[in-house]
């Protein structure tokens, strides 16, 4: 055995192990989530940010009321209202016979706001709330109103688009 030989050999073992912890930052790397940041704490699944686009921004949404079951007036409590969650949408009633409707995600972070109370629509992720009568922003750090939707009443019905 000469000395390159016994320089190769740990050196082959040194170059192995480098290779071996390169791959192990990449696959820590690769568990790290670039959806971290924007879907944090957001009950409701969503991604959007602020900087996205869609119904977070007032985009139009095609999942409305109207794909989902019959929303019946008398569901909606007169200076309250009520949120959907599985059609991303809460509606209220300001006052008596005048229903509105919105986007249920929060123009902060995306996240779904969760209640209507005290004549406001509020966002549990970060405490934004947003008026019952416009969708405008109450208390932030939402940057803007939740998306407007359009109600028709039917009868005792309500459809959302």
């Amino acid at each position: 055995m000469n000395d390159t030989d016994s320089v190769d050999l740990p050196r082959r073992k040194l170059m192995l192990a480098g290779v071996g912890a390169a791959g192990a930052v990449v696959a820590l790397a690769a568990c790290g989530s670039s959806g971290a940041a924007t879907g944090a704490g957001n009950p409701a699944g969503n991604s959007n940010n602020d900087a996205g686009a869609g119904p977070a921004d007032g985009g139009d949404s095609s999942s409305g009321g109207s794909d989902g079951p019959a929303i019946k007036v008398s569901e909606i409590p007169s200076g309250g209202g009520m949120v959907f969650p599985g059609q991303n949408i809460v509606v209220t009633q300001p006052t008596a016979g005048n229903f509105k409707a919105f986007s249920a995600t929060c123009t902060h972070q995306g996240c779904q706001v969760s209640k209507v109370q005290n004549g406001t629509i509020d966002c549990p992720c970060h405490g934004s709330q947003y008026s019952i009568t416009d969708g405008s922003v109450k208390a932030g750090p939402a940057p803007r109103p939740l998306a407007s939707k359009t109600v028709t009443v039917t009868g005792d019905t309500l459809t959302v688009s």
